[in-house]
């Protein structure tokens, strides 16, 4: 009797534990953060996944600040928690993730579903989501470095169309600035990051590229002391000291939304700047609502226009104990019809390239139909766990030489020599 009364005991937890680990598969944990309203619009989308699949999905709402995001996936990932299942990754994080093996290759569960992953930008995919010869993950939303141009001081003063290269964008700035600075003391030809942060970085990479050059880190060696990248490096110091197109304060205070607001407050004729800036130029507040135009970056003469890759993928932990129904939740996703309401209800740039010919999208965000172009020709940060103390180096140096303490060949002689240090230490 004892025996009997045991061991219905002990099937009873059994059965209890399989139940539980059966309900648990069926229930997908997202993480994701970002504005307050971003999330919310997360939540509408979880709603309606639910009710086409019977799928729940637990919003694991994550802070706003990208660095406590990161922090927050690494502590789950490094403790190997089987939540949160799926997740939105920055771009400079998706190869660190990969290479700590936390992210569930997907290429099984593309080719089980039949998943045309041909419509995603391919140079991004190649770029971000290949691991070693595996997918592990895609592309939710694409960023990259643009120039807005005030199309009604260009027709005003006889060009026709923005700058192609870096020599005519000097040449448009100076004699535009140089008329309008007799009503506007405060006008500028270009505003852009320059400030020790990592927007320095993702300038310096689009004039350095745009010159043949940038940061190269191969078999354990960077290469940063190049003369592509020294001109690189003297053309960002001489906007603001020799031309004097670009303010004084650009490398003490030129962030992301210093420099959109300069620009946006009509003192500026170029700005270099990300997507999103573009609804906030059209804003009912904006003095250049309706005068604003995009293009890609200029080049130097031998090089081609590049902008910095930026945006946010998404991904399975290979630690999940859903990840059947995770990845159903992804490609629902990057779907095409929740990559349009993505585009239309928040204004993100979609990873999928055939939504961007869209007409509904373009009769909304017309600038789209140039943003197709800007991200066929991204490039890349380093993916690599310490990148951070990277560039933290190679700020410090730039900002010296923009704040004319520094020369340009000092600059990267020095941060290629302390850059290589890290690398060692990590090498070893």
């Amino acid at each position: 009797m004892f025996k009997t009364k045991f061991t219905m005991s002990i099937l009873s937890v059994v059965l209890l534990i399989i139940t539980a680990r059966c309900a648990k598969e069926d229930v997908v944990t997202f993480a994701v953060g970002g504005a307050p309203y971003e999330v919310e619009f997360w939540e509408i989308l979880l709603d309606e996944f639910e009710s086409q699949t019977g799928t729940k999905v637990n919003l694991l709402r994550q802070p706003t600040d990208t660095d406590q995001r990161r922090q927050g996936l690494v502590i789950a990932l490094k403790s190997r928690r089987d939540e949160p299942d799926v997740f939105l990754m920055d771009v400079a994080w998706v190869t660190q993730f990969a290479m700590s093996d936390w992210l569930e290759p997907l290429d099984e569960y593309v080719e089980r579903e039949k998943m045309n992953t041909d419509v995603f930008f391919d140079r991004v995919v190649n770029l971000v989501d290949k691991y070693r010869g595996k997918t592990i993950a895609l592309p939710v939303y694409v960023d990259g470095g643009l120039l807005y141009y005030r199309k009604d001081l260009l027709k005003k003063y006889g060009y026709g169309k923005p700058p192609h290269t870096w020599d005519e964008l000097v040449e448009y700035a100076i004699d535009i600035q140089g008329d309008l600075r007799r009503t506007n003391p405060d006008f500028y030809g270009f505003v852009w990051q320059g400030a020790q942060y990592e927007g320095l970085i993702c300038n310096f990479l689009e004039f350095s590229a745009s010159n043949g050059g940038g940061i190269v880190i191969k078999d354990g060696k960077i290469v940063l002391n190049t003369d592509e990248n020294i001109e690189a490096t003297q053309l960002m110091y001489d906007l603001i000291h020799r031309y004097k197109i670009s303010p004084p304060n650009t490398f003490t205070e030129m962030k992301e939304e210093e420099v959109r607001m300069f620009f946006q407050q009509g003192n500026a004729l170029f700005e270099r700047n990300w997507p999103y800036a573009w609804s906030l130029h059209q804003s009912e507040k904006s003095e250049v609502r309706d005068k604003v135009g995009i293009a890609p970056l200029p080049r130097f003469s031998r090089g081609r226009s590049v902008s910095t890759l930026g945006g946010w993928h998404i991904g399975i932990s290979r630690y999940s104990d859903a990840k059947s129904k995770s990845f159903e939740f992804l490609k629902f996703v990057v779907s095409y019809e929740i990559q349009k309401k993505l585009a239309m209800e928040l204004g993100w740039n979609p990873g999928r390239e055939d939504v961007y010919s869209d007409d509904e999208v373009l009769e909304k965000s017309p600038h789209f139909a140039d943003l197709r172009n800007v991200f066929d020709n991204v490039v890349p940060r380093p993916n690599l766990p310490y990148y951070t103390q990277i560039s933290d180096v190679i700020q410090k140096h730039l900002n010296a030489v923009l704040a004319d303490r520094l020369a340009p060949e000092t600059a990267m002689i020095e941060a290629e020599r302390e850059a290589q240090k890290i690398i060692e230490i990590y090498r070893r």
